[in-house]
């Protein structure tokens, strides 16, 4: 296999159309790489600058689990630090826990703070919304979001082997000041749903509206974590 390291996105973009592969940190390939054989070509975007961004608004697809800190709000961070043992969070990649993984850990923190991603195809860097990353899987480049007023994340504990836990990301945004907005993703085996609800002066209010989003379908327990999740957050932002 003949690994190629771009260092830009033009040279990506080239090596997307010689046919290599992104390998992200490899952590969810090898296996099957060892099993059905290795490509001919494969591509790391650990070079790309763009893609190793880390800071407010923004989060490379070739930054590793373990390096996302403080920079990023807490939803971000915490859900991150979630991901797996040390030893994988060293290696695994943004980029293949979103387009690569089929637990996506990372997504319900990024459908909480609305993140867009840039993403690289044949025609040059595009903007998309998380759900065309996540049923195309293009190659990911980077995300970017307006940082929220506060947000947290939980991951509820489940037995081993068994069916994935339960995760819940809440952020609440300041669209204009003095109109606030819940946004909440909750991940429930292998499927994430998401909804959203003003967040003025009523918090009970907006737990209504919540219920009635794709949420509502919820197990309580699941609600039981996402009405901790919203308090913790309004006591973040000073209404608690």
């Amino acid at each position: 296999m003949l690994l190629r390291l771009p260092t830009s996105v033009s040279e990506a973009r080239e090596c997307l159309a010689e046919g290599a592969v992104p390998i992200g940190g490899a952590t969810l390939l090898w296996a099957e790489w060892q099993r059905d054989g290795f490509p001919a070509l494969a591509m790391s975007l650990r070079g790309v600058p763009q893609a190793n961004a880390l800071g407010p608004g923004t989060l490379g697809a070739a930054v590793v689990l373990h390096r996302i800190d403080d920079r990023v709000p807490d939803v971000l961070r915490l859900a991150a630090a979630g991901v797996g043992t040390g030893a994988v969070r060293r290696t695994a990649t943004v980029g293949g826990n979103l387009v690569g993984s089929t637990l996506r850990c990372l997504l319900p923190a990024a459908l909480a703070l609305e993140a867009r991603a840039a993403v690289l195809g044949p025609d040059g860097v595009q903007e998309t919304d998380l759900a065309e990353v996540t049923a195309k899987r293009p190659l990911l480049l980077d995300l970017r979001w307006r940082d929220p007023v506060a947000s947290a994340y939980i991951k509820l504990p489940a037995d081993p082997g068994g069916r994935p836990p339960v995760t819940v990301a809440v952020a609440l945004h300041a669209d204009t000041p003095g109109h606030r907005r819940l946004r909440v993703a909750v991940r429930d085996g292998y499927e994430v749903v998401e909804g959203a609800a003003p967040c003025d002066d009523n918090i009970e209010n907006a737990l209504r509206t919540l219920r009635g989003t794709a949420l509502g379908d919820l197990p309580e327990t699941a609600w039981d974590a996402v009405d901790a999740q919203v308090g913790a957050v309004l006591r973040a932002a000073g209404d608690g």
